[in-house]
């Protein structure tokens, strides 16, 4: 079996997470709730970009957003990376880092969810070097 990545991420409140998500592009693939109306277990995807999410099962301190970056965050690689920012600040979320051109050749953007999670996106392509 090949080595693959896959991010999963919890949240105080998944189901408004998953929400989001969607509003945003991914489509929710697999979703489990607990009989408390909890999210035990969700796969979101777009294109070929997987997240597994879930609801927090303790009270996790999150880093706050110092500068431009809280430490962590998603990377989603996007052709269309206006669009994205776009739908997520429309969708709740903040706006880190607006839409640009990097000197690195590349378009990027940063926002931060509903909940204060980070998800960049960009154009760059990272590993190609390998």
């Amino acid at each position: 079996m090949a080595t693959r990545l896959f991010a999963y991420i919890s949240y105080p409140d998944a189901a408004a997470a998953l929400a989001w998500l969607e509003e945003v592009g991914f489509r929710t693939i697999r979703r489990q709730d607990g009989p408390d109306g909890r999210v035990v277990h969700a796969e979101v995807g777009m294109g070929g970009a997987v997240v597994m999410v879930s609801s927090d099962d303790a009270a996790y301190e999150r880093p706050p957003l110092a500068g431009r970056s809280t430490g962590a965050g998603l990377y989603l690689l996007l052709d269309d990376v206006d669009g994205f920012h776009q739908k997520a600040v429309a969708a709740g979320g903040t706006s880190v880092i607006e839409p640009e051109d990097t000197e690195w050749g590349s378009r990027r953007a940063r926002v931060l969810d509903p909940l204060g999670r980070e998800w960049s996106a960009g154009t760059y392509e990272p590993g190609l070097d390998w």
